[in-house]
């Protein structure tokens, strides 16, 4: 959704409208859940805590969502999403931009990724990319039904090599790969499976990369193209803080923390590697090669 913005911002006017495009969607985002009572409590928000682990509210919907499904909790599919992203984005705008877009979805029947490219983009495309089986039901295009894209890819890297001639590859990351200590709470545990489980395509594809890179032939094959991607890496240690209760908080001063550290890493990453872009990688894959 973020990238689908970016891209309709930008080809509507370059970096400014960009900016100003997202900062509406998020805010848009954070008014319709005003009503919402997935909220922190007020000792979380005198602690300073973003995550709503603690709410009454979120301890009863986290057990009845181990229960019942989303086609019994909401038959009939709401999501306010779907017409905040039709008045926020000019998908004919996105179709014909010069930005190329790939937004993965997980097909359920085949359980293979399926990537969507810029003239294919719809509302439900998106809430396809973005659609986790225990929160919301699937969502159908062209008859078929369709899951988080992370399941299958978080991101796909393929069509950036396949489709695209940058041999540079910024990853921002905001599912931790690494996470300190052992999890031990029901909700601490299922967390990181849901965690370990979006990051394992993109590390397996980190890891051909790894592979193809020590392997490769020098030429114009495409597993030439895979060994000389160089990969890049935006993180931050506030995600690891961070839980899964955290994802349904839509509080504006939880979404502009978020933004402000992104900013915050981004500038990290720039001060420290811009004269590496385009040199060489700076997160390294070499390391996920090898599999202990």
């Amino acid at each position: 959704m973020n990238a689908a913005i970016l891209v309709d911002g930008y080809a509507e006017g370059g970096a400014e409208p960009a900016k100003a495009r997202l900062e509406l969607f998020w805010q848009s985002v954070s008014r319709a859940a005003l009503l919402s009572a997935f909220r922190r409590t007020p000792l979380d928000v005198m602690l300073g805590r973003w995550t709503i682990d603690t709410s009454p509210i979120f301890i009863a919907f986290d057990l009845a969502a181990r229960v019942f499904s989303p086609y019994d909790l909401n038959p009939r599919g709401a999501n306010p999403l779907r017409e905040i992203l039709a008045e926020c984005i000019d998908f004919k705008r996105v179709a014909n931009a010069a930005i190329k877009l790939f937004v993965t979805a997980t097909d359920v029947r085949t359980g293979r990724g399926r990537v969507f490219h810029n003239a294919e983009l719809t509302p439900d495309v998106l809430l396809a990319s973005a659609c986790l089986p225990t929160l919301f039901q699937a969502i159908e295009i062209d008859g078929e039904a369709y899951w988080d894209g992370g399941y299958a890819g978080n991101p796909t890297i393929t069509p950036l090599v396949r489709e695209c001639i940058s041999s540079n590859t910024i990853l921002v990351q905001v599912n931790p790969v690494d996470r300190p200590g052992t999890p031990r709470s029901a909700r601490e545990i299922l967390n990181r499976i849901n965690e370990v489980s979006f990051n394992a395509p993109l590390l397996k594809e980190l890891r051909m990369i790894a592979v193809l890179q020590q392997a490769s032939d020098p030429g114009h094959s495409e597993g030439a193209r895979w060994a000389k991607m160089r990969i890049h890496r935006i993180a931050s240690e506030i995600m690891t803080e961070l839980g899964y209760s955290s994802k349904l908080n839509a509080e504006w001063d939880f979404l502009c923390m978020l933004r402000d550290e992104g900013r915050r890493s981004a500038e990290a990453f720039l001060t420290a590697h811009t004269a590496d872009l385009g040199v060489r990688s700076t997160f390294d894959v070499a390391a996920l090669g090898e599999l202990s």
